[in-house]
């Protein structure tokens, strides 16, 4: 038996609207504000998910790949079509981290706080 169920997974960032934002654009999803102003905000996606956001003040970005400011995890988000994903990704602001081989089933990027996340062919 599960001790716990998972609730939702928190992005820290700068600027929680900014990056939900992002997010939104690229999984959809609405997005619901704390009533006291934009330290959190809950992006709640279709099928009853959720990808929440704090404000960090002194965030400081993973780098990808760095041992040294490890990623800690990462977001797979699956797409049917990875060079149209690719492009709308960019588009809405994302950096490429690891795209060049374009044989592999995933490329890797950095949303624009700075979380890396893979665009996964499904």
């Amino acid at each position: 038996m599960a001790v716990a169920e998972l609730g939702v997974v928190v992005l820290d960032c700068p600027d929680p609207i900014a990056l939900s934002r992002f997010y939104r654009a690229v999984l959809g999803g609405t997005i619901e504000r704390d009533d006291e102003g934009t330290d959190w905000v809950d992006l709640e996606l279709p099928g009853g998910q959720a990808l929440a956001f704090q404000s960090a003040p002194g965030y400081v970005p993973p780098e990808w790949p760095d041992a040294d400011r490890s990623q800690q995890f990462h977001l797979d988000l699956n797409v049917p079509d990875l060079d149209a994903a690719e492009e709308a990704v960019l588009r809405l602001g994302a950096k490429p981290l690891d795209t060049e081989d374009r044989s592999r089933s995933f490329r890797v990027y950095a949303d624009p706080a700075g979380h890396p996340f893979c665009l996964c062919a499904c």
